[in-house]
């Protein structure tokens, strides 16, 4: 019912910088917030960055300054702006459509897409 695609990883030099994007399709009716998390080898899945649906950004201490979310919301897509890249930074990076109402079923639920490699090293 719901597709959720990220694309923009790669590796990059420290300092550098990265646009991470995520498009999220299907029988979409509406997206309560989308968020960026990630997860480095051996560490839990942190939260990165929330967007809501009325443009409330939110991030964690570690991107502060550093990284932006933004939307287009007539695509369902969300954008990640990674500046100042640091090899802290590397992980991989999932994209959540959270509390997703869809057209076809009552019920909300949260979907993810299936990550995308962000490898900052010299």
């Amino acid at each position: 019912q719901v597709q959720v695609v990220e694309s923009g990883g790669g590796l990059v030099q420290p300092g550098g910088s990265l646009r991470l994007s995520c498009a999220a399709s299907g029988s979409i009716f509406s997206i309560e917030a989308m968020h960026w998390y990630r997860q480095a080898p051996g560490k839990q899945r942190e939260l990165v960055a929330t967007i809501t649906s009325d443009g409330t950004t939110d991030y964690a201490d570690s991107v502060k300054g550093r990284f932006t979310i933004s939307r287009d919301g007539a695509k369902n897509t969300v954008y990640l702006q990674m500046n100042s890249l640091k090899p802290e930074d590397t992980a991989v990076y999932y994209c959540n459509a959270d509390r997703v109402v869809v057209t076809t079923t009552p019920g909300v639920s949260d979907y993810w897409g299936q990550g995308t490699q962000v490898t900052v090293s010299s």
